[in-house]
């Protein structure tokens, strides 16, 4: 537990800073934290005999984060999303070449890694231009990764306290329905907080991706599981001591940024 509180501690210092010292850096922390963890995804399935194009996967994820993060500085036109069509499809060509008894299993779970971990993460980093496309605006992502982890934290003290019936027991056995109910109060409270602070929206806005934070995360966290225990693992990597690897630590973020920018988006627009 003291390894887990330190290096969470440090880590939340690092992310904090990543979204306060402006668009520059918001946008190299974020590329570099989902090609981390898509590298993660692909050595964790090769457990499983997979052989995903590694090198491709990289490649075109970093293309497709870059093209998003483009599209927020440079406000290009989006018909220039389409130079990734024959990187994407180059991923077939490359498997004719590779001498594999399951040749389409590689190449879906190389897809499958974009979708994902790739679009999420392009995802929450898209809330960070949400208010307005042509400016960066730390307040979305602020307040996504705040009530993440107040969802977080209260599903562990009040499942710890008061935890007897199983959310999901084939996936997680620890999760409660009492740790989820007790994370959905914790993050609607803090979304009552952050009302307060960062006006721009309505207190309901705040509150309902509160719900949607809690309720999707809850289920990336859960399919997360899905996937270790199909192949067997405990943790998707060990870089953060006491929490395992990065996908470990985004797993709720996984599903439920797409979810929360549709919402927002819906709602701006």
């Amino acid at each position: 537990m003291k390894t887990r509180a330190i290096t969470a501690f440090f880590f939340t210092i690092v992310m904090l800073g990543s979204i306060f010292l402006g668009a520059y850096t918001f946008t190299f922390f974020y590329l570099s934290l989902s090609l981390v963890a898509l590298l993660e995804f692909y050595k964790l399935v090769k457990i499983g005999g997979i052989r995903p194009h590694r090198n491709m996967g990289v490649l075109a994820a970093a293309v497709i984060f870059g093209l998003t993060a483009g599209y927020h500085f440079f406000q290009y036109e989006l018909k220039y999303l389409l130079l990734i069509v024959p990187l994407l499809f180059s991923i077939f060509i490359v498997e004719l070449y590779k001498k594999n008894k399951i040749p389409f299993a590689n190449i879906s779970y190389t897809f499958i890694g974009f979708v994902y971990v790739t679009i999420p993460f392009c995802f929450f980093y898209s809330l960070g231009f949400l208010n307005d496309f042509n400016h960066y605006n730390f307040h979305l992502p602020l307040a996504f990764l705040l009530m993440l982890w107040a969802s977080d934290t209260g599903a562990y003290l009040f499942g710890m306290k008061f935890g007897k019936h199983r959310l999901f027991e084939r996936h997680s056995p620890k999760k409660s329905w009492e740790g989820f109910f007790g994370g959905l109060f914790t993050s609607v409270l803090v979304s009552y907080v952050i009302s307060t602070q960062f006006t721009e929206q309505a207190s309901w806005v705040w509150a309902g991706m509160a719900v949607l934070i809690v309720c999707f995360g809850t289920l990336g966290d859960l399919v997360e599981s899905m996937l270790k225990r199909s192949l067997d693992a405990k943790d998707s990597g060990s870089f953060l001591p006491g929490h395992g690897g990065f996908l470990d630590r985004f797993d709720g973020l996984l599903i439920a940024a797409p979810v929360v920018y549709a919402y927002l988006y819906l709602i701006l627009y």
